[in-house]
C-alpha cells in the first residue's frame, strides 16, 4: 500500500512539473486598472525609473481607450504612434506608447500590450 502511495505521488510530481516550470519568471500584480507583467522581455526592473524619465522628457502624448490598459490587450490599429525602444534600455524587439496615462511595451505587429511600465 505505502509503495502505491509513493508511486501515484511520484507521477503526479512528474506530471505537475512542466507546469511549475512555465510558470517560473512571471509576477503579476494589480494595481488600480492595469496588471503588470514582468517576464524579462521588455524593460528591466532597475531600468523603468530611467525610462518613465525619457518618455517624460520626450513629451510622448497620452491616448486615451476606453479599456483598461492590461497586459495581453491588443490596441487600435488607427490613431495611436508607436516609437522604438532606446539600446539604451536593452534591445528589444517592442515598441513603446503611452495609454491612459500609463507607458506600455506593444508587440509591433499585433499591436498586443506585453509589459506596463509602472
Amino acid at each position: 500500500m505505502r509503495n502505491r502511495i509513493l508511486a501515484i505521488a511520484a507521477i503526479a510530481t512528474a506530471i505537475g512539473a512542466p507546469v511549475a516550470a512555465q510558470a517560473q519568471g512571471t509576477v503579476g500584480v494589480v494595481r488600480g486598472d492595469s496588471v503588470i507583467v514582468d517576464n524579462g522581455d521588455g524593460i528591466a526592473v532597475a531600468q523603468r525609473p530611467a525610462f518613465r524619465e525619457y518618455v517624460i522628457r520626450e513629451r510622448v502624448p497620452t491616448y486615451t481607450i476606453p479599456d483598461r490598459v492590461i497586459v495581453g490587450g491588443v490596441l487600435p490599429e488607427a490613431g495611436i504612434t508607436y516609437y522604438d525602444v532606446p539600446q539604451t534600455y536593452g534591445p528589444t524587439p517592442y515598441r513603446y506608447t503611452v495609454v491612459n496615462g500609463q507607458t506600455v511595451l506593444v508587440e509591433p505587429r499585433s499591436r498586443r500590450i506585453v509589459q506596463v511600465i509602472d
